[in-house]
């Protein structure tokens, strides 16, 4: 007798870290980066002494912005995978 390789009550296995919650937790505190920076780009070309240090806030903003997609295109996915069977 052969075994069924694609059962219907097999469903996929959530790490812990991949879990909706822990990935709402990572868009929120990735939200509060993003805006710790947005507030440092506007500090910084506001002072004339610190136009140096832009490039610090830029790159907060830049990598909290990307992690913020690629979490929320992750939940996406997830959540159309579910709910097209």
């Amino acid at each position: 007798m052969r075994i069924d390789q694609n059962p219907l009550f097999r469903k996929t296995i959530i790490p812990w870290y991949d879990s909706e919650a822990v990935c709402i937790g990572v868009i929120v505190f990735m939200l509060i980066v993003f805006f710790f920076g947005v507030i440092g780009i506007s500090v910084a070309r506001g002072n004339a002494e610190y136009h140096g240090h832009v490039w610090m806030a830029v790159l907060l903003v830049v990598m909290s912005g990307g992690v913020i997609f690629s979490t929320v295109s992750r939940l996406i996915k997830r959540h159309s995978r579910r709910y097209s069977k």
